[in-house]
């Protein structure tokens, strides 16, 4: 079996930007985002020819995270208003091809994709996530893999040593390490990618590293940040055993609901 996972608002609002720039009249842009849509998904369906498939949405407003930390995603650009409502559509459209939406009220769309991938996972079965997000890194294993639709590339362990100098299970504190620029999160003052590279090399873990005796500037900030660190994990780190709702014959696969 093969389970595909497509990050829906992070494919449709790459390819609405993209027919926003060639169509001046809205209703012209989002027709030619429905098209796009349309063709991205069969594109996929026939790269993958998953067993189930699911295109995962984000239904809540307001999360844990949010909670935790009122300055979450604060700044985000907001999705156009247009495309908002235009939104049940671009379901609609899947569901023709027979691809259903997964939503929840109260989790963001991250946390139902890191649970459906590593639910999976723990009973060696693959799934191949569609979406640029680097968050999704930190899921990669031998039975959770990463596709970038519109470099036509996969993410893969090897992509995370050359990109970050580190394993895959390191990505999350080295985040926590150095924040998350389009998510508000802070991470700790002074320490950017490189120093948190090192540290990491050094330490292996956060945890290794705040039981440190602070040896050096570097690792006296960490200790010194020791809250805001913890913090910034919690808010990188993917939630990955949220009840569903759904079960995966609920995702399997069956070809055009159309008949067509």
């Amino acid at each position: 079996m093969q389970l595909l996972i497509i990050d829906a608002l992070n494919l449709i609002r790459r390819l609405y930007a993209v027919q926003e720039q060639r169509h001046q009249e809205e209703q012209a842009a989002l027709a030619a985002t429905s098209v796009a849509l349309v063709n991205a998904a069969r594109r996929l369906l026939f790269q993958f020819k998953p067993s189930h498939v699911v295109a995962v949405f984000d239904g809540a407003p307001v999360g844990f995270r949010h909670h935790l930390y009122p300055d979450y995603k604060a700044g985000r650009k907001p999705m156009p208003t247009a495309l908002a409502h235009y939104l049940t559509q671009l379901q609609q459209d899947l569901w023709q091809l027979g691809i259903d939406a997964l939503l929840s009220d109260t989790d963001e769309a991250d946390d139902l994709i890191a649970t459906l991938a590593r639910t999976l996972s723990r009973h060696g079965k693959p799934s191949t996530i569609v979406s640029t997000d680097k968050g999704f890194c930190q899921l990669l294993s031998p039975h959770i893999q990463l596709w970038d639709h519109f470099k036509q590339r996969h993410i893969d362990a090897q992509h995370v040593q050359q990109q970050y100098g580190l394993q895959v299970t390191q990505l999350v504190d080295y985040w926590a390490l150095t924040g998350v620029s389009g998510s508000q999160i802070k991470g700790v003052p002074g320490i950017g990618p490189k120093r948190a590279q090192a540290l990491l090399q050094r330490w292996k873990t956060l945890d290794q590293l705040l039981s440190a005796p602070g040896e050096s500037k570097e690792e006296n900030t960490v200790i010194k940040h020791k809250y805001q660190a913890l913090l910034a994990r919690q808010l990188v780190k993917l939630v990955d055993d949220i009840e569903l709702g759904v079960n995966l014959q609920d995702l399997r696969y069956h070809s055009l609901k159309t008949g067509s």
